[in-house]
């Protein structure tokens, strides 16, 4: 039994049907990457799985449960969390008070003891500011805890991200994009964290568009075009598809993704 499941997903915006009967499996440490090009339905395939978008049809199981249409918040306590392609981060607070946010649901929300102070509060919040130290060393940010997050380049804004999601410690983790807008060492500083969660035992499945990243470091490629699945299988697999070289890779994708 996979760790997370989704089977026969669709959903029409108007006359447009986004996702014709689209499924994918992930078991604990696998990679799996979603590509596909523009308009292909990855990122609302992603957002019905995490609980943003309710499907016509079909179904989401994590952990042996089906968790159809289960709000965002719900599927985190679960187990399941993800990033955005756009960075959501808390500018004006520390590095170190980001990643804490996500550790909310792993925490006991009493309003009288936190209003008391009360000695087991402030030893939860010790706990979790201990925790949120240990993912940020974890994904190279130990020495830029106490600083904005409003000073981190880039690159490190998105390994925040990543943290922040870990936070909840989740079974599956769902980045949309995580190297989008990254530089060449950026992308390779996401690159070694990705696989370095799945070393983890944590299932993950990313959309993304460099074909070197999801070449070198995906278990399993699952490709969609204009809302259905074309192919699935290994990246040797996938990129010598002649279908999903004429839909997607084309001559310079090709190059791409096998220099990988």
């Amino acid at each position: 039994m996979s760790l997370l499941e989704a089977r026969g997903i669709s959903i029409a915006f108007g006359g447009l049907r986004a996702l014709d009967s689209v499924g994918f499996a992930v078991d604990p440490g696998e990679v799996l990457a979603i590509i596909g090009p523009n308009g292909a339905g990855k990122t609302t395939l992603f957002n019905i799985v995490t609980g943003l978008y309710r499907a016509q049809a079909g179904e989401v199981r994590l952990d042996g449960r089906e968790v159809t249409g289960l709000p965002p918040h719900a599927l985190a306590a679960r187990g399941l969390a993800r990033t955005f392609q756009n960075l959501q981060i808390f500018f004006r607070m520390s590095a170190l008070e980001n990643v804490m946010v996500g550790r909310h649901l792993k925490e006991r929300r009493r309003l009288w003891a936190e209003l008391l102070g009360l000695p087991s509060v402030l030893r939860e919040n010790r706990e979790s500011r201990e925790r949120a130290r240990e993912l940020l060393a974890f994904v190279g940010l130990a020495e830029r805890a106490e600083e904005a997050a409003a000073a981190l380049p880039y690159g490190a804004l998105k390994r925040l991200e990543i943290a922040r999601a870990l936070a909840c410690e989740p079974k599956v983790l769902m980045l949309d994009e995580p190297a989008a807008g990254c530089n060449p060492v950026e992308t390779e500083e996401i690159d070694r964290l990705i696989v370095a969660i799945a070393r983890r035992g944590v299932a993950v499945v990313l959309v993304e568009h460099d074909m070197k990243l999801v070449m070198r470091i995906s278990d399993r490629v699952l490709v969609l075009d204009q809302g259905r699945v074309l192919a699935e299988g290994t990246p040797q697999q996938v990129r010598s598809d002649p279908r999903v070289i004429e839909a997607y890779l084309g001559r310079h994708g090709l190059e791409t993704a096998h220099a990988a």
